[in-house]
């Protein structure tokens, strides 16, 4: 695959004293910059980062850059976009100690998630960050989001091996698992949450990084890319008074083979014939379903009331304390390696990236 990055800067990259670190600009408000002309916020050219943010200039560090051509908004975003994030890291692994993401932050969540299950066995930080101010306007938290991030992502340990091997999400002073997040405000710098496993690392006037709770790969196992991912899963959320009308229309898309069910508090679902029969043919037909809860914080256990035995008995997978962003993106992985149906289910409710707990 071809790489803006030459191939110069690569082997210099790999032979350098220091650590090095590819920083891949997606697209996002974090890129922007005022045209003094004319006032408009316009995407800079990422070659003359150093000239956006001159303190980076004082890392002992190497950065190199990989630009989208175009830049995307992250509402753009889509699993063919997760697929060449995929092939950028996997082409300059070797190369580099870490990778930044500078990523919109919509759906940030998303393609932290995706990209967790994508990049099996990971071996080095991938860090999001980006803004909610553009980086060339006077308050913006895109230049502390940033260099924090490379900072984060070119870290090591005593021994030499680097600091955070996950995907993750860094913003406002927090460093997060990435398949743990959600974005919980539009127009608040602490955007993102982690309602169910805490910080990776913690910033002040030092990083503290809170090892007890980083996940690292197995050494017996290589890295391992994945590029495909089906887009044929939905969300059913369920509500007081949702019909059967309703519920069947969902589970007849064409081409529909997962679907992420919004139960009530720990699983519960309505104690309706109806639901149970559409639920149960769906899943004779193949089609999976993940349980996860529709509140914020806390986890599905399934068994545990009355009203979420009628989802064992259709068949209904738990989630637990998983997000919607991860359960999507997780169930799209998932399908799309083609696995047998049983396989599948099993791996539905397995701890595959840390995204839950069990």
């Amino acid at each position: 695959m071809p790489s803006p990055v030459s191939n110069k800067e690569r082997q210099d990259a790999k032979h350098s004293l220091r650590p090095s670190v590819l920083l891949i600009y997606t697209g996002g408000t974090i890129g922007m910059v005022r045209n003094e002309e004319t006032g408009a916020l316009e995407s800079f050219n990422f070659d003359r980062l150093l000239e956006e943010v001159p303190e980076l200039r004082r890392f002992d560090c190497r950065i190199s850059t990989y630009t989208f051509d175009p830049p995307i908004d992250s509402s753009d975003m889509t699993l063919n976009h997760w697929a060449k994030l995929v092939r950028i890291i996997d082409y300059n692994y070797n190369y580099f100690d870490g990778f930044v993401i500078l990523h919109g932050t919509d759906t940030m969540s998303y393609t932290a998630s995706a990209l967790s299950f994508m990049l099996e066995n990971l071996g080095k930080p991938v860090i999001l960050t980006g803004s909610q101010l553009p980086i060339g306007m006077l308050r913006t938290d895109g230049k502390e989001n940033l260099i924090t991030a490379i900072e984060i992502a070119s870290a090591r340990r005593a021994d030499g091996s680097p600091m955070v091997p996950e995907v993750c999400i860094y913003f406002k002073d927090k460093l997060l698992r990435g398949n743990r997040t959600t974005k919980i405000y539009a127009d608040q710098f602490n955007a993102f949450r982690s309602f169910n496993y805490p910080e990776l690392a913690s910033v002040g006037i030092n990083i503290q990084y809170h090892e007890q709770n980083i996940r690292r790969p197995d050494p017996d196992k290589p890295f391992k890319p994945h590029l495909l991912v089906d887009p044929n899963v939905t969300v059913l959320t369920l509500f007081p008074g949702i019909t059967r009308q309703l519920v069947h229309s969902v589970l007849h898309i064409p081409g529909l083979r997962a679907v992420v069910l919004r139960t009530f508090g720990a699983g519960n679902a309505p104690q309706l014939d109806w639901f149970k029969d559409e639920l149960r043919e769906a899943s004779e037909r193949g089609i999976i379903f993940m349980n996860i809860t529709q509140c914020q914080a806390g986890s599905v256990v399934m068994g545990l009331y009355e009203t979420s035995l009628p989802l064992i008995e259709a068949g209904v997978v738990s989630g637990y304390d998983s997000t919607p962003e991860c359960a999507i993106t997780k169930l799209m992985f998932l399908i799309g390696h083609n696995l047998p149906s049983e396989e599948l289910r099993r791996l539905v409710g397995t701890n595959l990236r840390g995204e839950i707990s069990k």
